[in-house]
């Protein structure tokens, strides 16, 4: 295969990891309206708790599931006792906290487990498939991934289109007043979101473990262009964090590959600047842009 066709492939697996970390900060902005700097540490932690119960023999699928219940309760918990305490504040202050969740994580981390880097398993082969004398770039590990981001959008989408629980959410973070004299219990509705957002983000710090190593700080990269990808899209649309995740993917590893590494970060917020100078809302978002 040509090296076009395998950027372009190892473009769309490395765009599957952004977009599973945009769909969470969609996710989190959809229902409480704030952006959740630390979902990379989120996803961090809970990926370290998995690669321990591994150390210690607990079967791969079971210490994966035990580290995504970690990241649901530690999101809630993270809502209810930190969050919960600025909601009324200036969205600054949300986005100050969520920082300092962040570098507390990453901090803890760093004492409880070290700074050194380490391997995360993973079941399937992270070489690329062989088709006849060509290998192409991408792996059963990539097609795994690939299944994962689906579910995840599916059931994103349906939660927050088709059912009860995620009409409250939303109303809960748009118009929270309106919400509690209709009978939602907002403050229950803002916590299953950061909780839900605190699962997702198990789930992709450790489809990105096998392929970054794990560290504390292994996932700050992933959430830099992740958190692009979800303006690209557009902060409110699921479908929209998962084609910006993949746009993201794509031109990073075009860059990478013909312009060189040192500029994939300029590169990523030049297609930021773009985006937003020909779509300021974001691809996909269903807010549309108003002259004041």
């Amino acid at each position: 295969m040509s090296n076009l066709g395998n950027f372009v492939l190892i473009g769309l697996s490395n765009g599957l990891i952004y977009s599973v970390v945009a769909i969470c900060i969609v996710l989190i902005f959809r229902s409480t309206r704030v952006i959740n700097f630390s979902q990379a540490a989120l996803a961090m932690f809970s990926t370290y708790v998995a690669v321990s119960l591994i150390d210690r023999g607990v079967p791969y699928y079971l210490a994966f599931l035990i580290a995504v219940i970690f990241g649901f309760i530690a999101g809630a918990l993270i809502e209810r006792f930190l969050m919960r305490r600025v909601e009324s504040k200036s969205p600054l202050n949300a986005v100050i906290v969520a920082v300092g969740v962040l570098i507390t994580l990453e901090a803890m981390a760093g004492v409880i487990w070290g700074a050194t880097l380490r391997n995360f398993p993973s079941h399937f082969s992270l070489i690329g498939i062989k088709i006849g004398k060509s290998r192409l770039g991408i792996s059963p590990f990539d097609i795994f991934i690939l299944v994962v981001v689906l579910v995840l959008l599916g059931a994103l989408v349906f939660l927050f289109r088709y059912t009860k629980l995620g009409m409250m959410m939303r109303a809960s973070a748009f118009a929270p007043e309106v919400a509690r004299l209709l009978g939602v219990r907002v403050g229950r509705m803002l916590t299953l979101g950061w909780a839900l957002a605190g699962a997702g983000g198990a789930v992709a710090g450790m489809l990105a473990a096998p392929r970054v190593f794990l560290f504390p700080n292994n996932m700050d990269a992933v959430l830099v262009f992740a958190f692009t990808a979800a303006i690209i899209g557009g902060l409110d649309s699921p479908v929209g964090a998962l084609v910006g995740g993949l746009i993201m993917g794509v031109s990073l590893s075009l860059i990478g590959g013909y312009l060189g590494s040192d500029l994939e970060n300029p590169g990523a917020f030049l297609i930021l600047v773009v985006v937003l100078m020909a779509r300021p809302q974001g691809l996909f978002s269903s807010i549309s842009e108003r002259r004041v």
